[in-house]
């Protein structure tokens, strides 16, 4: 063979293998989808209208719904701040001592920094990633705010129950651009829509966008616009026709984002996932005929509306009944976006996408709803063991007399039975279950109930005007 031509069949070699990669490569960026997680905070069952048993419209939702699968057995955690970490992590949140209520204005803990982000993985993945809402998971020093956790961009603000017109909380402002602050006029829900479709239109639709959504609505404080309290008219009880309020301009908001998808990246190229962070407050909204409501281990503070959507892949108005819980969503979301699913340490969850599109159950030994040095619950196929379901999440101390409960939810999905003395060997079982895992838990990070007299908002917040 003639040297020349040699030279040359090795030239044309490399570029035809560098040819398929970056075909390969293009194609790989073509195939994943953009993807946008919203989650609601405090939203109950029965508090969209797709499930029929509320007062409050959501049609927004619905259409959400109508394009998508429902997630009918998706479950969160009790309370906010472990629904965040969970989803973030992949891992239930008695592995790094976030089981026990959430991050208070005063509190000098957050998310560990031990642990990989959803975001990190979405960056390590090629992925622009955005946060538009509520953090929650940590801001007492900057090394726990959003942009130092994956977040390419950020939007909102890091505690919970603030004011949705100044914006303010604890004397601090709690508004902020990029983990810097910012004075923007306007109800909070609002802005956060705004800003969210404002991300997805200036967006290069060739780069994959990942964008988390975390609503502060419907939570307290009971606070909306006259426009969203006229649309509600309806409802006579002051308190919850506000609730129903701040739920409509949520799921406004939320047409807002669908809106700018389809208008400036593809709805068949665009994953949407949509759930709350844990049941509603009963006083407020619903939960249906579930049990239970926020801040306890029953169906109805751990059972949440949700839905997944995404043109062309997921069928149009399915139905998922197998069990899901927000652990899930680290390995689900990783894998569609060709990223790293495991992390440093080992993942809980599981990859629920065979679930959600050809309705294979997922297999796993258990759930975990949650596990306190007081309280506790867990799922091994339809049994469900409750230790001290009504304890509340920020607990110290164990109240009143210790209470163990075993459900069978194949046939009592709204847990008005003990079986505990009937299927003694169940009963055993995940009781056994349950001391194993206490066993491994990490000692919860619990902030004083209270705020602490001497307390002051800290810089990072910003100051109240």
């Amino acid at each position: 063979m003639p040297p020349f031509f040699s030279k040359r069949f090795f030239r044309f070699s490399l570029l035809a293998i560098w040819a398929k990669t970056l075909l390969a490569s293009l194609s790989l960026a073509a195939e994943r989808p953009h993807i946008i997680v919203m989650l609601a905070d405090d939203l109950g069952w029965g508090d969209v209208s797709y499930h029929g048993v509320g007062k409050i419209a959501t049609p927004h939702i619905d259409r959400l719904a109508k394009r998508g699968a429902r997630l009918d057995q998706f479950y969160s955690q009790p309370v906010c701040s472990p629904t965040r970490a969970a989803l973030m992590t992949g891992r239930y949140p008695m592995r790094y001592g976030m089981q026990c209520g959430v991050v208070k204005p005063w509190a000098s803990h957050g998310l560990s920094l031990n642990e990989q982000t959803l975001a990190e993985g979405m960056n390590a993945a090629g992925y622009k990633t955005a946060v538009v809402g509520k953090w929650h998971l940590g801001h007492f020093e900057p090394d726990y705010l959003p942009l130092q956790r994956g977040f390419d961009l950020q939007y909102g603000h890091y505690n919970g129950a603030l004011d949705y017109f100044t914006h303010d909380r604890e004397g601090g402002h709690d508004w902020h651009r990029n983990d810097q602050p910012v004075y923007d006029e306007g109800y909070a829900t609002d802005l956060l829509g705004e800003a969210a479709a404002d991300i997805i239109e200036a967006h290069d639709s060739n780069t994959p966008l990942f964008l988390y959504v975390p609503f502060n609505a419907p939570h307290t404080p009971l606070q909306a616009t006259e426009e969203q309290l006229e649309r509600n008219a309806h409802i006579e009880v002051k308190n919850r026709r506000t609730y129903a309020a701040m739920v409509t301009s949520m799921d406004d908001a939320i047409g807002v984002i669908i809106d700018s998808v389809d208008e400036h990246l593809s709805r068949e190229n665009t994953l949407i996932v949509f759930f709350s962070d844990n049941g509603g407050l009963v006083r407020l909204g619903s939960n249906g005929e579930l049990r239970g409501e926020k801040d306890t281990l029953y169906e109805g503070g751990v059972r949440v509306p949700a839905i997944a959507a995404w043109e062309g892949t997921i069928d149009a108005g399915a139905v998922v009944e197998d069990p899901l819980h927000v652990v899930d969503l680290y390995p689900t979301l990783l894998g569609l976006a060709g990223g790293e699913i495991s992390q440093r340490l080992p993942l809980d969850g599981k990859d629920a996408w065979p679930s959600i599109i050809k309705g294979k159950a997922v297999k796993r030994a258990f759930i975990l709803y949650n596990l306190s040095p007081f309280h506790g619950a867990i799922r091994m196929g339809d049994w469900k063991l409750v230790h001290n379901g009504q304890a509340g999440a920020n607990e110290r101390t164990a109240k009143g007399e210790e209470q163990w409960e075993l459900f069978d939810l194949s046939v009592d999905p709204y847990e008005t039975t003990d079986l505990s003395s009937k299927y003694p060997k169940e009963f055993r079982k995940l009781k056994a279950k349950l001391a194993e895992l206490s066993g491994v838990a990490v000692a919860p990070h619990i902030a004083p109930r209270t705020i602490p007299s001497k307390f002051k908002a800290p810089k990072i917040w910003g100051h109240a005007e």
